[in-house]
């Protein structure tokens, strides 16, 4: 009989974020998985226009999907194991890394600052990193993160923050909003792919079930 070693470690969601063009990923694991994931789809159609009957059944890209999600911190298992960073800091290291996602990089802000102090007329905005939403092997989406909120739920004698909810709201990019060569859009056109595979599958499991040879 298996015990509870033998069963499969659950895989942890995480965001990677890059800051192009450095090589080098930033990965931001979940602690906790989070319970519940909404996503919410909305289809990009010509319904409505001044073109023929037939458009209203056209597609101009793909949809725009949007997904929400909580994420808990605790720093009790790292207190307990002693970790001096946890004593210290409490959790504000891995809520900045997280609040950084919507920073840009301090060194390109100072850059156009001093830009604009020696006259520059018109300075470009910085980037936001690209971010990467993974759900599994089989969701890996190129995102952009548009909602951020923090509940800071405990503190300890410091103030330091050691239990908190991080509510994400996020805007998956598709191959529509990327150009092609950025490696997102590569991603977003596998991703596409993938859901009509696994909508085959869907489609043969539903014959099946509708003919009484689906697995009951």
């Amino acid at each position: 009989m298996g015990s509870l070693t033998d069963a499969p470690r659950p895989v942890k969601g995480a965001l990677v974020a890059l800051r192009l063009p450095d090589p080098v990923p930033q990965v931001i694991g979940f602690q906790f998985n989070p319970e519940t994931l909404t996503r919410s789809l909305e289809a990009q159609s010509q319904g409505g226009g001044e073109g023929g009957a037939s458009d209203a059944f056209r597609l101009t890209g793909a949809p725009i999907e949007t997904i929400k999600v909580d994420a808990e911190l605790d720093a009790a298992d790292k207190l307990a194991a002693g970790s001096p960073v946890a004593a210290a800091l409490g959790l504000y290291p891995q809520l900045a890394m997280l609040e950084l996602l919507v920073y840009p990089s301090s060194a390109l802000v100072i850059a156009n600052m001093a830009l604009l102090t020696v006259g520059t007329i018109e300075v470009i905005p910085p980037q936001a990193p690209f971010i990467l939403f993974v759900w599994g092997a089989k969701r890996v989406m190129p995102v952009r993160l548009t909602e951020f909120s923090v509940t800071e739920e405990a503190y300890d004698h410091q103030l330091n923050p050691i239990r908190a909810k991080v509510s994400l709201g996020m805007r998956v990019l598709s191959y529509t909003d990327l150009a092609r060569t950025h490696p997102g859009h590569a991603m977003a056109v596998a991703n596409h792919i993938a859901k009509e595979a696994m909508a085959k599958i869907g489609l043969a499991q539903s014959v099946a079930d509708l003919a009484g040879g689906g697995a009951s």
